[in-house]
């Protein structure tokens, strides 16, 4: 299956759930019919059914076992080609058990979906394999238990690769997935990795958070207040979802620091500020430069940058860059308010690269006091 995404053709693929999914539901055939099999069906929580063959199978009486490739289809994803194998056994006790062996992570800090201790396969992979297994045992008149064990050799080495280090998960790479489905590009997966980042934040008894776009933001803070960089979360071109994500996880305000390239969009309410979303950088410096007086030669001259470092140059030629920061601020700020609902202390920093920090809205100092105290 194929969807379109900047006018390019790209191939779908599924996630490492489905793949333990698959597995663990062709292992449990395995393991009750006692022979192998070369395919196995499985219907995805997006309704797309998949039918994956199944490798490297073996079963004995005690244990029946296999693995499914991952192929994330067009998407960059590092577990793509990876094989993701379950281990099935019988138990007296009623119920699927699941946990994670070779590859697969496991949690060590608390605000996740799944509690310390546990293997990160998330809730939707789990329920997956749960109904998966419980299917076979239905078909084959089986009532006892069964426990299923989900590995992934070579997942310890790939998750270097990914957010798992950062988030407190150890020893392997997650098993995820919400749709069954990786689609390429998917701005749902990035999201879904800001929303974990902020509620593990939030678990470990903060209420304040620095969102930060990038990279720009990370190696300002860092030269700013360097401990500021254990509360940060990056949101991306997300910003509009990071702070979504702070109010239902409960914090109790933010500081947000940011590019001026980046936040710029922001006082014109952009909250996805992906340039094939939104641009208005040189209109909305250019508008606030006009309150200000600016005249129309240098207002033609700001909507000809190219970049806002070099419309900052001009504006700092012609007395109006402290002016239009403080405006770009407030506007910031009430942005910021409508999203929340006024239900966020905030603080956002201003900065550029060749000109430094361009301003601070009223209350940055005070949140980063509260920043500063809940770490010390």
């Amino acid at each position: 299956m194929y969807i379109f995404k900047n006018n390019k053709k790209l191939r779908m693929g599924y996630t490492t759930g489905s793949c333990a999914a698959a597995a663990a539901k062709a292992a449990a055939c395995m393991l009750l019919g006692g022979k192998t099999v070369p395919e196995v069906e499985l219907m995805t929580p997006k309704g797309i059914r998949l039918n994956l063959e199944v490798l490297d199978a073996r079963v004995t009486a005690e244990e029946a076992s296999c693995a499914i490739r991952k192929d994330a289809g067009d998407d960059p994803d590092v577990t793509d080609g990876l094989r993701i194998y379950a281990a099935v056994r019988k138990k007296e006790t009623a119920g699927v058990e699941i946990d994670g062996g070779e590859g697969v992570g496991r949690i060590t800090r608390p605000g996740l979906e799944q509690p310390v201790g546990a293997a990160a396969i998330n809730k939707v992979p789990r329920q997956m394999i749960r109904e998966g297994v419980e299917e076979i045992c239905r078909r084959m008149g089986y009532e006892g238990g069964m426990s299923v064990t989900i590995s992934i050799p070579g997942g310890d080495r790939l998750a270097e690769k990914t957010f798992n280090p950062r988030l407190g998960i150890v020893g392997g790479i997650s098993v995820l997935g919400t749709s069954g489905i990786v689609e390429p590009m998917s701005e749902e997966a990035l999201i879904e990795t800001v929303r974990i980042d902020v509620r593990m934040q939030l678990a470990q008894r903060r209420k304040y958070l620095v969102l930060v776009p990038g990279n720009y933001g990370l190696d300002y803070l860092n030269e700013f207040h360097p401990e500021l960089l254990k509360n940060s979360v990056k949101y991306s071109n997300f910003l509009g979802e990071a702070i979504d994500a702070a109010v239902e996880f409960g914090a109790k305000g933010i500081l947000l620091a940011g590019h001026i390239g980046k936040l710029v969009k922001l006082a014109g309410g952009i909250m996805n500020t992906h340039s094939r979303n939104a641009d208005s950088r040189m209109e909305i410096l250019t508008a606030h430069a006009a309150v200000l007086g600016a005249d129309r030669e240098t207002a033609a001259a700001l909507m000809n940058c190219v970049t806002t470092d070099e419309a900052l140059d001009i504006l700092k030629e012609k007395g109006l860059l402290e002016g239009v920061m403080e405006r770009l601020l407030e506007r910031m700020e009430f942005y910021v308010d409508h999203r929340s609902g006024r239900s966020l202390e905030r603080g956002i920093v201003i900065f550029s690269q060749e000109h430094g920090t361009l301003g601070e809205s009223r209350d940055a100092r005070r949140i980063l006091g509260c920043l500063q105290s809940e770490m010390s």
